[in-house]
């Protein structure tokens, strides 16, 4: 029985680590970056009025990221905001292995290229220890979402975390699998 690699997983065994290697100088293959987990976060502003909204975003998210998403529930009372601790006000998952490889393969070539407008991505939203954050504005950028089941078009932020020491290698790992960065700070 042939097991199944996702495409981007095999990229990355095939040709990234030996690049990246060659790039940094590293010694051995364990101590080339790479992706450790993406996780996907929305939250929901109006959950406070209408409980059916985060139901909505937790379904969503589920179809997107190919795994069940989970409510994320408000941890104290904001009284300017109606909200009360325990109420749920998002949905959140994290892919991790095989899921985590192929949305990355999904947002890359399908999802980000049916952005309007779409120049790449910035390269200034790393957090200084070789993770990326990057917010989507319109959730019907992915081809799973049906434009005309949807009530709300909402965001959401997806942060891509690696093993990366600086940004420098977190961006060269990310940009060797694809990731559309916009402005090339660094010579290749």
């Amino acid at each position: 029985m042939m097991s199944y690699v996702p495409r981007l997983k095999k990229k990355y065994d095939d040709e990234v680590i030996q690049k990246l290697r060659d790039q940094f100088n590293y010694k051995s293959a364990m101590e080339v970056p790479k992706l450790v987990k993406i996780s996907i976060n929305q939250g929901v502003g109006l959950a406070t009025q209408d409980k059916k909204l985060v139901e909505n975003a937790v379904k969503e998210m589920s179809v997107i990221a190919g795994q069940k998403a989970i409510a994320t529930i408000a941890s104290k009372s904001v009284s300017n905001f109606k909200l009360r601790e325990g109420m749920p006000i998002g949905a959140k998952v994290t892919l991790r292995k095989e899921k985590m490889w192929d949305f990355l393969d999904r947002f890359i070539s399908v999802a980000l290229p049916r952005v309007r407008d779409f120049r790449g991505v910035s390269d200034k939203s790393f957090d200084g220890r070789g993770n990326y954050s990057i917010g989507i504005k319109e959730q019907i950028i992915f081809p799973e979402i049906n434009i005309d089941q949807i009530s709300k078009i909402t965001g959401m932020d997806i942060n891509f975390v690696t093993t990366a020491k600086t940004d420098a290698e977190a961006l060269q790992l990310l940009k060797q699998l694809g990731m559309p960065f916009k402005n090339q700070r660094t010579s290749e």
